[in-house]
């Protein structure tokens, strides 16, 4: 079982000395998504006592569903593969969570949007959250949540050493509401955000470590993507609109991925869609207006779906750190003499899974 201690929190936020627990350490997690929540789980299942640190409202990272009138949105993160044993099993202690996605229609399309050649059926399951895909996440941060050791909406601003134990770190933080404060007492700080923000948050705090060009070797690409809904489509005699699948890589020139979110399990039934841009398209309109890029991928989704019916509800998101193009190398970065480490997806691919990896495997080596 999962063991938080909320032993010192009080005087950890006062940012005073707090004598060693046995083994036990405390450590600070930035950021919330897969990566960083398979990190801290690992830590604290280790003894450890760790804190979690989000800007957004709700941990789940690039796994974030965006809720309308007409259902959620998956929009980052479309599904997952299981092919590690220990995701299995980390899975398997949030039994019935997670379904299996029937996505077997999944076909390759050319630039104009007619179907060039029917992919054969994916060859391993590919599965979702329900009732979408951030209750994975948030499900193993809730015992951090339940403890108070998860500050959402809570920005990390600087590192620091520890004003009363040098050998130690300490976090300075801005919330969304222009508050501030100091937390101190860290043995050690993870950072699990893409590369060139866990790059400049070190940089700006004039932490040097040998990682610097391995940071900026990485390479992420941006996506735009758009959400739309079609409410006219529940009807007597219609349940969905346009081509009979639910999943398409794209090939179009702004389009690299289409999604059916109300064809996902424990997803309600109104016609959702989910459009992702490629890495080029969004990476040369990353600045434009999001009405702009809007009514383009909307032109494109017609052309790729035969769908042209006006939608119901449309919107925009713009995710500056996607997919990962040039990953690290390895699982992880740590530097057990500074007591400080890097994670995330962007260090063995661009995979859900990759992200647990990542997380698992520094927190069981820092532990």
């Amino acid at each position: 079982m999962t063991r938080f201690s909320s032993r010192s929190s009080d005087r950890l936020k006062q940012g005073q000395q707090v004598a060693p627990l046995g083994a036990a350490r405390r450590f600070a997690v930035v950021g919330a998504g897969m990566a960083g929540v398979a990190c801290a789980r690992t830590l604290a299942q280790a003894g450890h006592m760790v804190t979690v640190f989000e800007k957004a409202p709700q941990p789940g990272g690039r796994t974030a569903a965006l809720a309308s009138p007409f259902g959620s949105f998956d929009s980052g993160a479309q599904y997952f593969t299981v092919r590690d044993a220990r995701f299995q099993r980390a899975l398997d202690t949030v039994s019935g969570l997670c379904r299996a996605w029937s996505a077997t229609t999944i076909r390759v399309l050319d630039a104009a949007g007619r179907v060039a050649t029917a992919a054969p059926p994916p060859g391993e399951a590919h599965w979702v959250a329900a009732p979408a895909m951030d209750a994975l996440v948030q499900a193993w941060a809730a015992p951090l949540a339940r403890e108070g050791h998860l500050h959402t909406r809570t920005a990390v601003t600087h590192i620091e050493r520890d004003a009363m134990r040098p050998t130690a770190w300490q976090l300075r933080t801005e919330t969304l509401d222009g508050g501030s404060q100091v937390y101190a007492g860290f043995d050690g700080v993870v950072l699990a955000q893409p590369a060139p923000l866990s790059r400049a948050l070190l940089q700006q705090s004039g932490i040097s470590t040998p990682w610097d060009d391995a940071l900026a070797g990485v390479d992420i690409a941006p996506c735009w993507t758009l959400m739309l809904a079609f409410a006219q489509a529940v009807r007597p005699g219609l349940t969905t609109l346009g081509p009979q699948w639910n999943a398409a890589r794209s090939t179009h020139h702004r389009i690299a991925w289409l999604a059916r979110e109300s064809s996902k399990p424990g997803r309600t039934q109104i016609e959702r869609w989910t459009v992702q841009a490629s890495p080029a398209w969004s990476l040369e309109h990353l600045n434009d207006e999001a009405p702009r890029v809007q009514a383009k991928l909307i032109k494109a989704f017609a052309e790729v779906t035969g769908i042209r019916a006006t939608p119901t509800h449309a919107e925009m998101r713009r995710w500056r750190h996607a997919q990962t193009q040039k990953p690290l190398g390895q699982s992880f970065l740590w530097d057990a003499s500074l007591g400080l480490g890097v994670c995330g997806d962007w260090c063995l691919g661009h995979r859900l899974e990759d992200a647990f990896v990542s997380g698992l495997e520094l927190a069981l080596t820092a532990a």
